[in-house]
């Protein structure tokens, strides 16, 4: 079996050695999913360990023909849609999870799928997308977030699930950041360094020269963070159609008699996804993400990028070239920056060529380089 480059050099061979993933959660194909899918050509008979498994979610995947092997936690009612409310289970859960006798564990984690027990003499190379962001970062925005007679019991969970995590780090050989965003916070948390490796993007066979229609386009999963409500003010005050691609929490907030300049679409296929990418005017991006695999596909679509110009976008947004970046989370920033984007032009075949640099095949040698150094040194 071979893996295919997209756009540079020769095809990426397999690495032949016995070999597991783990992943915290898979219930549906997003970014880190798809980073897990090209792992998983890399490592061709490896099984994949996770905490809570939705084979519904995952159809049409890669990973949907692999071995998963899913925690104790399956059992429980609704776990596969209520899985985030089950964060105190997590580290107990992850922990009774023991995987087998081999070279390899390759650790795709945005939770705790680092606290699975590994054999004494299996080498752990963590692929770390954040370290949690609800026990580490944004413990008070997501305590809000808990019914409120839960709320007193808040410190005393993160507190847990911190130092649950903390010790789970201890056990990894080698952590992979998805960008020097994340590398930071890992040194910060963890306390250990990680070297940087860029997540797989999916690109179009060719650069998108269509005409571009009038609307704003936000995709992804919407969390209070990722600032969707900042997306919708923002082209509210500037006049301009909003489409709203994906789901999340903060999707409800909409108001539909306020907000009649957005559309809702809900979940989409990739397919749809790179339609309206090829389409719109601008992606808006108004979150701190950690890296952000969106604009990058944005960008190979010939659609510019309206970031706000902190953490990953930082690494893939280049201003006047592929986007442009606003300075404060404020409605009037992130309207004037529509604005700076109307009046520049932009040229699909240069954005094109630099979203080729984040292809799936440089991820694959980057990541296979690596996990032989790993399997070489021990570390």
């Amino acid at each position: 079996m071979l893996v295919p480059s997209l756009t540079d050099g020769d095809p990426v061979a397999p690495l032949r050695c016995s070999a597991v993933l783990t992943h915290h959660w898979l219930v549906r194909v997003r970014g880190g999913e798809k980073v897990l899918e090209a792992l998983a050509e890399l490592l061709p008979d490896s099984p994949v360990h996770t905490l809570v498994h939705d084979p519904r979610g995952i159809e049409g995947s890669p990973l949907s023909e692999r071995e998963v092997h899913a925690s104790c936690l399956r059992w429980l009612p609704g776990a596969v849609r209520y899985y985030p409310k089950l964060l105190p289970l997590l580290p107990w859960a992850a922990r009774r999870m023991k995987l087998p006798p081999v070279d390899l564990v390759v650790c795709s984690d945005a939770a705790i799928a680092k606290a699975m027990t590994p054999d004494a003499r299996s080498r752990v190379v963590c692929y770390c997308h954040s370290p949690m962001r609800y026990v580490w970062d944004l413990t008070e925005s997501y305590g809000r977030s808990i019914p409120r007679f839960l709320r007193p019991l808040w410190p005393s969970v993160y507190r847990r699930v911190r130092k649950a995590d903390r010790v789970a780090a201890q056990r990894v050989d080698r952590f992979v950041a998805n960008s020097r965003h994340v590398a930071d916070r890992i040194k910060r948390h963890y306390g250990c360094d990680a070297s940087v490796v860029h997540p797989p993007v999916d690109l179009p066979p060719a650069p998108v020269t269509g005409q571009r229609e009038d609307f704003l386009l936000c995709v992804g999963y919407h969390t209070p963070y990722k600032r969707l409500d900042l997306a919708v003010a923002a082209s509210r005050d500037v006049g301009r159609q909003l489409v709203v691609i994906g789901d999340g929490p903060d999707t409800g907030q909409i108001d539909r008699r306020r907000d009649r300049h957005v559309t809702l679409l809900g979940w989409q296929p990739a397919s749809v996804i790179g339609e309206y990418l090829s389409r719109a005017a601008a992606l808006m991006f108004p979150g701190e993400e950690d890296f952000g695999i969106v604009p990058v596909e944005a960008m190979a679509h010939g659609c510019p990028v309206i970031a706000y110009g902190v953490g990953g976008a930082t690494e893939t947004v280049v201003p006047e070239q592929t986007g442009v970046w606003f300075e404060r989370q404020t409605v009037g920033c992130a309207a004037d920056a529509i604005r700076r984007c109307e009046t520049q032009s932009f040229d699909p075949h240069l954005m094109y060529e630099h979203a080729s640099r984040f292809s799936k095949a440089t991820f694959q040698r980057r990541m296979r380089e690596l996990l032989e150094d790993v399997l070489t040194t021990g570390s």
